[in-house]
């Protein structure tokens, strides 16, 4: 057997991953926050990129300040001293002649102390609960004990730990502890540092002086039967009018069951539309949201910089080269990325024409093949290009993950996507009545008049994903004349 050594040509295609390609994938799928996020870093880092400052033609000019209508010299018909209006703060005199009350002057401002150090940010729940327990004035153990508990509070307000836990931690007995929780519980917001939910709507109750009270019974022995709405239940086992349970299950609705949640420090995250769809006569015009985006470019030194080889070294001239095509590669995926979100909601526009002017029920299916097919790109584009991207239209804001539904069955005719029967299905219960809600077999066979055909498991699983609940618990119950009457009967014949 001979070995020999060979050389074969062998033409292949494979697909690699260049840099580019990498990055213009990477910013596709970003959304607005994670892409102004991503571009701030990297103005940073490249010092070969940098945000276009040009000013527009009509900021060239100087503006001519403003001439109150009440200036002397245009009442006196005198022409008004040239130093004299350049002396003048014209600002300051239009804010005192437009406000009702006294103006401070600038140097008053300077002087004064700067009213912007002074605020606070918002108080959390445990700084609260501190300042109260300081008025208090405990003793050393107490601030302790109560400073470990306050430190176990979830952002509801409860008490995550158990008593023999606090205890093993601060190593104090189990009445110290017990004591400093129930002073604790007299802290505002009432209910806090409860232990469970029936702890915190009795410390709420009692707050209100219903001791003694049906309200304390029913939150004490029957939150079973409150959740489940067995009114009948209650009052059969204290032994009074349901109309009384009613009142007092009235009363218990307006107790607050997450005392902490006043003091969340979490702000609210607020949606930034992507994309903008207008109605302009019968036809609709889209147009990409620029608002904040910085406008980049590569810089000029820089460019000038590679055309003077001479005066720089072979790795400086290396690292120039590097830091020019990152950012030319940046501004080049950003251009094509807003360029695919313009052809994706322009494909959306012509497919869902009947949901942007008639609303959510002309909505209809459709699935990421159908845009990745109009416009000639593969489904995982889309699919990126969809997330978390959001679209103003005339019928609201909504992700373009939305657009792209499934297909329910008619009785007769076209199919017709879920989420406008998930509307259907919402408009129907909210317009039921509270008194005898519709089962989930009710509301399927509601659907079928209406020439949609859903199973009641899909009618179950449509009414839990907007978080309704079912029929049994949406009931409101509504006490007749006649069962009161029955119950004084009742009570005669015991008697």
């Amino acid at each position: 057997m001979s070995l020999e050594l060979r050389q074969q040509l062998k033409l292949s295609q494979q697909l690699i991953m260049t840099p580019q390609l990498q990055l213009a994938i990477r910013l596709l799928q970003l959304s607005r926050l994670e892409l102004l996020e991503t571009i701030h870093q990297e103005l940073q880092e490249n010092p070969a990129l940098e945000e276009s400052q040009d000013a527009s033609p009509s900021d060239s000019h100087e503006e001519e300040a403003p001439v109150p209508a009440e200036s002397p010299e245009i009442l006196s018909g005198e022409a008004p001293d040239p130093k004299t209006m350049d002396d003048t703060d014209w600002g300051s005199l239009i804010n005192e002649y437009s406000s009702s009350g006294r103006v401070t002057s600038e140097s008053e401002k300077k002087d004064g102390p700067n009213y912007e150090a002074f605020i606070s940010g918002k108080e959390s729940l445990q700084e609260h609960l501190l300042w109260q327990l300081r008025m208090a004035f405990p003793d050393e153990e107490t601030q302790q004990i109560a400073a470990l508990i306050i430190g176990n509070l979830n952002a509801d307000g409860y008490l995550d730990v158990s008593i023999d836990e606090l205890m093993g931690q601060s190593g104090s007995s189990y009445e110290k502890v017990t004591d400093t929780l129930y002073l604790l519980q007299t802290f505002d917001p009432i209910g806090v540092c409860s232990r469970n939910l029936k702890e915190c709507l009795m410390i709420q109750a009692r707050n209100l002086n219903l001791e003694n009270t049906p309200v304390i019974h029913i939150i004490r022995d029957h939150l079973p039967h409150l959740e489940r709405k067995n009114y009948k239940a209650v009052s059969t086992a204290l032994k009074i009018p349901i109309r009384d349970v009613i009142a007092a299950v009235d009363i218990i609705r307006g107790l607050d069951p997450r005392p902490g949640r006043l003091f969340n420090s979490e702000s609210p995250q607020y949606i930034t539309p992507d994309i903008y769809v207008y109605k302009v006569d019968d036809d609709f015009v889209i147009v990409l949201n620029d608002d904040g985006m910085p406008k980049l470019r590569v810089n000029s030194f820089y460019k000038d910089a590679i055309h003077r080889k001479k005066e720089m070294s072979e790795q400086t001239r290396d690292y120039v080269q590097e830091k020019m095509k990152s950012a030319t590669w940046l501004i080049r995926s950003i251009h094509q990325r807003q360029k695919t979100i313009y052809r994706v909601m322009e494909s959306i526009l012509r497919y869902q024409r009947e949901f942007f002017e008639k609303g959510i029920s002309h909505l209809k299916p459709m699935v990421l093949r159908d845009i990745a097919e109009d416009i000639g790109m593969h489904e995982s584009t889309i699919s990126r290009v969809t997330t978390n991207k959001y679209a103003h239209t005339p019928q609201g804001i909504f992700e373009l993950k939305f657009f792209f539904n499934s297909s329910i069955n008619r009785t007769s005719g076209d199919a017709i996507a879920s989420a406008s029967v998930i509307n259907q299905i919402k408009q129907v219960i909210a317009s039921e009545d509270p008194r005898k809600p519709y089962s989930d077999k009710q509301l399927s066979d509601i659907m079928k008049v209406k020439n949609i055909d859903v199973a009641r498991r899909t009618v179950a699983k449509y009414r839990e994903m907007l978080k309704i609940l079912p029929s049994s618990r949406r009931r409101e119950y509504v006490c007749p004349d006649t069962e009161d009457a029955e119950f004084d009967n009742q009570n005669r014949q015991s008697e």
